[in-house]
Order: structure tokens, then C-alpha cells, then sequence
């Protein structure tokens, strides 16, 4: 790439769109609205959606950001691919569209700004493309993750990479906690990037698409703990799928949600039966800590045994739901 001064504001600063719905792109809408290098003039985000039991219209994440920032205009297409919502973003003149946690496709006229479209995926790509890298990173048990700043292409998370930041993993880690410190990451990541990026001092480089890995999102069967597998990969799962889909126990004392759980001693009885421990899985206990009962609060495993005791003993319930 030669250096180009297209699209600038006022000669110096790039005129930039930010996409994002989720959580992992707050903080990094919050570096680009104080950049040096770049004019924020919109942000665009998820359309309101329905939540909790009285289904009340609720913004996105990015949206009670943008507006906390004033930032001027927010868009919420439904479809981000119809003509109408495509020239709407095209309005404001961007040269650079910067992506974290979006969810829609990116049609081909906003890929072809100027600068293009960089996006934040939480892996170090290709590793774990897709809807999910976060939970997969946990459920594979990878020693390391990271953050990918690419420059987007047609495909699925296909675009060649700008920069990446590695980030050691113990095995402990949860969904939301490592999704926090990810999120910190990817503004760093960045703040750092953007520079270079629009000075053309950084040349992407294609992926490697013989180590490319695949995730898919999640449904709410997923999380149904499958005691016939090892407990250590129900332990991955329980701390992978939070908050959603979660995890849980079918019991004839109704659905149990698991919260935290470890990995126990060998189990001395049938796979699938509830002890007073926990879950007898294929090879160990699933110590189970902290459960939360269909329509009930979060509470110790000891707790709910207290008002539950006749679960002991008996297993847990085969269900697709």
C-alpha cells in the first residue's frame, strides 16, 4: 500500500465507523472516540431486542457506550446488506470501518473503503474462526489465545492479519473473565495498530488455511452435561459456556443449572448418578460448588442439598433441550 491521505479529516484524521454489539468492542470504542489519527463520525450496532421475562426493548452494549460518548450518528440496521442500510453508513464519508463483536456480514462496499474494514476477533487466527472463539479456546483447552486485528474479506474471518497479541491461558479460565481481558487487549492492540495501519507501515499477511479451525454458535442443548464424558471436559464446559448457553443437569427434581464446578477424585459409582459431591462422570467426580435451580437463585451445592436431599442417589435425566 502506498501512504494516502483520502478520506482524511481535514488532511490529518481518518474518517471511521465503528461496528459492534457485544461487550468485547466497549473498550475499544472507547480508545478509537479519543484517537489521534482517526474522526469518528458513527457508530453502528444491533437494533433494540427484547429481553428478560417481561421482554422489554433493551440497546445493545455498544449503544449505551456510543451514546454515554455522544457519539453522532448510531445505526441500527436490521439487515446491514440492504442498499438503504449500506448508504446510510456510506453518508457519513468513512474511509476506515473498525469491527469488534458485530454479528452481521460486512457487505462489499464498506470492505472496499479506503483502509478497508479492520477487525477484532478474540483467537489468534485462523484458530477458532467463527461465532465462538472465546468458548472454543476454553473447551479445547488451548495453553494460548489472543486477539487478531485482520483486514476483512468476503469470508468468514478469512482476511489476511495486520497484528496479533498472545495471551498465555492457565486452564481455570471462565467466558466472561477471560472475555473482560480480552476485551483490554483488543484496545490495545489497537490503539497501537492504527497508526502504522493508516501510514501503511503495516503489511498484512495471508492466513494459513491448512490450520484453520471452525466454531459454530452455541444453542441451548449444547449445554447439557453429558456424564458419560471424562469430568475434566465437563469442567471445561461449565466454565466455557457462561453465560450462554450455560450448563446443566436434567434431574427428577427439575433442571440444575452448574455455575462452578472442579474435577474430583475417581468416581466409585455408575456415570450419570448424583452423589453427595457432585456428578459421577465417566472417569471422576464433577465436584459440583455452586448450582442454581430452575427459577431459583445461585446457591452452594451444600445448600441445595440441604432442601433437596432425596437427589442423592438417584441420576441425571437424558434430555435434547
Amino acid at each position: 500500500m502506498n501512504p494516502r491521505t483520502d478520506g482524511r479529516a481535514g488532511g490529518s484524521r481518518v474518517r471511521t465507523v465503528f461496528f459492534g454489539s457485544g461487550g468485547f468492542g466497549r473498550e475499544a470504542l472507547r480508545r478509537l472516540a479519543v484517537h489521534p489519527d482517526v474522526e469518528l463520525v458513527g457508530v453502528v450496532t444491533a437494533p433494540q431486542r427484547p429481553t428478560g421475562r417481561k421482554q422489554q426493548l433493551t440497546p445493545s452494549v455498544i449503544d449505551g457506550v456510543a451514546r454515554d460518548l455522544g457519539i453522532s450518528p448510531i445505526l441500527r440496521p436490521e439487515r446491514l446488506r440492504d442498499e438503504a442500510s449500506t448508504a446510510a453508513v456510506l453518508a457519513g464519508e468513512p474511509a476506515l470501518i473498525v469491527l469488534a463483536d458485530y454479528g452481521q456480514i460486512v457487505p462489499p462496499p464498506l470492505l472496499a473503503l479506503p483502509f478497508g474494514a479492520l477487525n477484532l476477533h478474540p483467537s489468534l487466527l485462523p484458530r477458532h474462526r467463527g461465532a465462538t472463539p472465546i468458548p472454543a479456546a476454553i473447551l479445547a483447552d488451548d495453553r494460548e489465545t489472543g486477539i487478531t486485528l485482520m483486514r476483512m474479506d468476503a469470508g468468514l474471518d478469512t482476511g489476511p492479519i495486520v497484528a496479533q497479541e498472545r495471551v498465555a491461558l492457565d486452564g481455570t479460565e471462565t467466558a466472561p473473565r477471560l472475555e473482560a481481558h480480552l476485551e483490554r487487549v483488543a484496545a490495545d492492540l489497537l490503539d497501537r495498530s492504527l497508526r502504522p495501519w493508516i501510514r501503511s507501515e503495516l503489511v498484512p499477511r495471508p492466513q494459513d488455511e491448512d490450520a484453520a479451525t471452525m466454531t459454530r454458535p452455541l444453542r441451548r442443548g449444547d449445554g447439557r452435561l453429558d456424564p458419560s464424558r471424562h469430568a475434566a471436559d465437563l469442567w471445561r464446559q461449565v466454565r466455557a459456556y457462561q453465560p450462554w448457553p450455560g450448563s446443566f443437569i436434567e434431574t427428577v427434581q427439575g433442571r440444575l443449572v452448574v455455575l462452578e464446578s472442579s474435577v474430583g477424585a475417581p468416581a466409585d459409582r455408575p456415570a450419570g448418578s448424583i452423589g453427595p459431591l457432585g456428578l459421577a462422570a465417566a472417569d471422576r467426580e464433577l465436584l459440583l460448588h455452586v448450582v442454581q435451580p430452575a427459577g431459583g437463585k445461585s446457591m452452594s451445592w451444600e445448600a441445595f442439598l440441604r432442601g433437596h436431599p432425596g437427589i442423592v442417589g438417584s441420576a441425571a435425566l437424558r434430555s435434547d433441550a
